[in-house]
């Protein structure tokens, strides 16, 4: 008689997969969007092969006075994956607040699926489009010139701890778009948080070359750390400092603007 109430009690393994099936199947929707609009996809990849190119071409001479003995392209090639990858994020904003004003939150709500498969579905989609983007820029930076210095391990180390980093930067896309609801309005909401981050960071020149204002922001923000992990990792040196600095910005994002994300994702359907 004690038996069948604590089987009843106990979660099925179909209860437990339920969730990860209902994130895969958003993700997949989102992929096939992004599949069946090529157009999105090589607009995407087209950005920061300007920027590549730019920064490798335009403003090598001047940056290589301030790195003695480093090639500028392999100080520059780790600032342009973390690039990649917080602008790619953004993408989670535009989706997501086109989403709200199509009305099809609503309809997911009304489902009976999983509440975290529509945020979690669209960060997951996005990074799968980050890797996509990232593994392409590899090949580009190796046209112009991008070398490894310290081994495929630490630099496959470095990629993943940067597609991390933008999967962390997709909650906080998350969160802009559903506060806006409109995707121009989180398109242009989303810049002035990446501008500053990306720019104003050493993801592309040495901190120590920027006014003293501005060098205390520089130096302990997320980008920063990640370009300084994703540096040490490609052309050696100490990297233990720099990674769980990386990694504690991760967590300590995505541990806030979930639940914000949560949170507004629940109002909205």
């Amino acid at each position: 008689m004690s038996a069948a109430p604590a089987a009843l009690r106990r979660p099925s393994r179909e209860n437990l997969l339920s969730p990860a099936r209902d994130v895969l199947a958003v993700a997949g929707r989102n992929l096939n969007v992004i599949r069946r609009t090529p157009r999105l996809l090589a607009f995407s990849t087209i950005q920061p092969l300007v920027f590549l190119v730019l920064f490798r071409y335009v403003f090598a001479g001047v940056a290589a006075k301030t790195l003695p003995g480093i090639p500028y392209v392999d100080y520059l090639m780790p600032g342009i994956f973390v690039q990649v990858t917080v602008f790619g994020a953004m993408n989670t904003a535009i989706g997501l607040a086109s989403d709200v004003q199509s009305g099809l939150l609503e309809r997911f709500g009304s489902l009976p699926m999983s509440r975290v498969a529509v945020l979690a579905g669209r960060t997951i989609a996005d990074l799968a489009r980050n890797v996509f983007v990232v593994a392409l820029m590899v090949g580009l930076g190796y046209a112009v010139g991008f070398r490894i210095h310290n081994g495929v391990g630490p630099f496959l180390a470095g990629l993943a701890m940067v597609l991390a980093f933008g999967l962390a930067m997709s909650w906080v896309y998350a969160v802009v778009g559903l506060a806006v609801g409109d995707p121009e309005t989180a398109q242009a909401a989303g810049f002035p948080v990446l501008a500053p981050l990306v720019f104003a960071s050493g993801a592309f020149i040495p901190v120590s070359t920027m006014p003293g204002w501005l060098q205390a922001f520089a130096a302990h923000q997320p980008v920063s750390y990640t370009a300084s992990a994703m540096r040490a990792l490609v052309l050696g040196g100490p990297t233990s400092t720099f990674v769980w600095e990386s990694l504690a910005w991760y967590a300590g994002i995505i541990l806030v603007f979930a639940p914000v994300g949560a949170w507004l994702y629940r109002r909205s359907i």
